[in-house]
């Protein structure tokens, strides 16, 4: 005689369980009209990109007469325009070859240091006990807050006192040589990302299997150790993706420049020579829409060449199991 156990409700049966609310709305986004709607906004916002591009291309005359899109029907093109805009010799031209040599010096270091310096202090904030610690992390955290504009004037007025760093006196910008500049970039830049960097990168080294930490220790390793071997291995997308959104701010910063580099050919970034472009009166388009494509092919680059990276950084901590 066989019996049968009634199944109570909401217990494991073989069957697929009820689908969650995130399982509904991942569902919903994988539908046709989902995918349809998201290739439309893609369009329209490549749109403008699209037309910039071709006005770039343009010459004078049929940029300032006409629509970038009569170049459909009256196609000219011409690349006097870049060539203007990167070594033209006048006054009025854009020059941006040296620029640009200025935008990669001050955009590298200030990638470079707050990443390798948010890295220490995420492991250390993570793995390492000492009293204070999560005081010290919140205190970090709540850096964030603080806008970018409130800390100018006392970073100008903590260089204008001719602070001495590893044997080079920072002073205002305007009373420095050009090495000296730089370095005030460097660590205006620093100073700025570095909340958000630690902040980032301590939820994914605080996330990493304390096993493997314990494993290390068993087998003598040391800090540094376990921090080279280990940890960066695994935290390389978070790192790539952290690069990536600093990169894209340095290059693409004007204010910082503006303040701690000045605005002279030999230590002002892109940005700076972009906004004087336009002209007194604003009418110099044909060096504005060059310019700023000359401008996008470095973060393009670095974008691309780092996108698996970047993509996998995103997804990193947010399934586990």
């Amino acid at each position: 005689m066989t019996t049968t156990t009634p199944v109570l409700s909401g217990e494991t049966t073989g069957e697929p369980a009820p689908r969650t609310a995130v399982g509904r709305v991942r569902k919903k986004l994988n539908t046709r009209t989902a995918t349809t709607v998201s290739i439309v906004i893609a369009l329209l916002w490549t749109v403008p990109t699209f037309g910039l591009l071709l006005s770039s291309f343009r010459p004078e005359d049929e940029i300032k007469t006409t629509g970038w899109w009569t170049f459909f029907t009256n196609p000219q093109m011409t690349f006097e325009n870049y060539n203007e805009v990167l070594f033209g010799r006048s006054s009025s031209s854009g020059q941006l070859a040296n620029y640009f040599i200025n935008s990669l010096v001050i955009t590298i270091p200030s990638v470079l240091f707050p990443v390798a310096f948010a890295a220490l202090a995420a492991y250390a904030l993570s793995w390492i006990k000492f009293r204070g610690r999560d005081w010290l992390y919140i205190g970090i955290f709540s850096l964030q807050i603080v806008p970018l504009q409130m800390a100018l004037v006392p970073l100008l007025s903590f260089f204008s006192r001719g602070v001495s760093l590893g044997g080079i006196t920072l002073m205002p910008a305007w009373d420095l040589d050009s090495e000296q500049k730089f370095i005030q970039v460097w660590f205006a830049h620093t100073c700025f990302a570095l909340p958000f960097a630690v902040f980032l990168l301590h939820n994914f080294v605080s996330q990493l299997p304390g096993e493997l930490m314990e494993a290390a220790r068993v087998d003598g390793a040391g800090h540094s150790k376990i921090f080279r071997s280990i940890v960066l291995p695994l935290i390389t997308p978070a790192l790539a993706s952290l690069a990536i959104f600093q990169f894209l701010w340095v290059w693409n910063d004007l204010l910082v420049a503006l303040i701690f580099a000045g605005g002279g050919r030999q230590t002002a970034p892109l940005t700076v020579r972009l906004a004087e472009l336009a002209g007194t009166r604003g009418g110099e388009w044909q060096r504005l829409t060059a310019g700023a494509f000359v401008s996008i092919v470095i973060p393009l680059v670095v974008f691309l060449s780092l996108q698996r990276y970047f993509v996998r950084g995103l997804l990193t901590g947010s399934v586990k199991g």
